[in-house]
């Protein structure tokens, strides 16, 4: 019989309330699944959000939402004692194909090619929010 840790709280790591009744890790036996992370930050601003004009236009930066979905990851992986070095697998989702170069830039600055997880990439329609382009989970493993 795996070990599931449920005591765990749904805000655990990034502090970030999740959007419904899910919490951002849980862990069965050896492996810890990270529930779908955006860079949506404690204080519900968005990572990767600039406005460039007076008019509050936004420009939607897929390079910086990366970086911060990942360090949201590891930081909720971190509350279980694990790391980012630990995923096995990724499953990502960009609004936009045409942001898949920023976001594999990003990606590349926190896994590398010969030794890193495995990886799925696909479009979606939309996410929870309209200035959301990426949106990533994982499963890691870690022996108890």
């Amino acid at each position: 019989m795996s070990k599931t840790n449920d005591k765990i709280p749904a805000s655990a790591g990034t502090g970030v309330t999740p959007r419904g009744a899910y919490p951002h890790v849980k862990q069965v036996g050896d492996f810890i699944f990270v529930s779908g992370t955006s860079s949506r930050r404690s204080d519900n601003t968005i990572a990767g959000v600039d406005i460039i004009d007076e008019m509050g236009t936004k420009k939607l930066n897929a390079y910086t939402q990366t970086q911060e979905v990942l360090k949201n990851i590891d930081k909720n992986l971190q509350k279980l004692g694990s790391s980012i070095k630990d995923v096995v697998d990724v499953t990502s989702f960009l609004v936009n194909m045409n942001d898949f170069a920023d976001y594999n830039k990003a990606y590349g600055e926190f896994f590398e090619k010969e030794t890193g997880p495995t990886r799925t990439t696909v479009a979606v329609h939309q996410l929870p929010h309209p200035d959301l382009v990426v949106e990533i989970k994982v499963m890691a493993y870690k022996p108890q």
